[in-house]
């Protein structure tokens, strides 16, 4: 798995548009977003930022490049999860499962739930 670099919000919203619609060209991704449409320009610029991170890269054509992820979105999100867990829970799975269960965001029911499903894929993957 990649480390994931944070993004910014309008990086997030960029690279989100080559996860729902695979390569694209810069002028493709103008075209696809609501008006009042981005500048080429501020477009561009996102999309390079985002091939210095390692999301996207790209292929040339003629003059112009096509760009693609190499990071898909279920990488994303769990690196994302685990720079929160390390940022904000002391790296601590534990602590977070406490602080939903604290703040009322989950219950103990839906927590027992949980284990049960996950019992009961381990026992399905020691099987095989």
């Amino acid at each position: 798995m990649h480390t994931v670099k944070e993004l910014t919000v309008k990086e997030e919203e960029v690279v989100q548009y080559f996860w729902e619609h695979g390569p694209l060209f810069v002028k493709q991704l103008v075209e696809m977003y609501p008006n009042p449409k981005p500048h080429f320009n501020t477009l561009s610029t996102y999309v390079r930022s985002l091939e210095e991170k390692g999301y996207l890269s790209h292929d040339v054509f003629g003059t112009t490049y096509r760009y693609f992820s190499i990071i898909n979105e279920e990488e994303y999100r769990k690196g994302n999860l685990k720079s929160v867990v390390k940022k904000y829970f002391d790296n601590s799975y534990l602590s977070v499962v406490s602080s939903l269960i604290k703040d009322e965001n989950i219950s103990v029911d839906e927590i027992r739930k949980l284990l049960e499903e996950v019992e009961s894929s381990d026992n399905k993957s020691s099987k095989v």
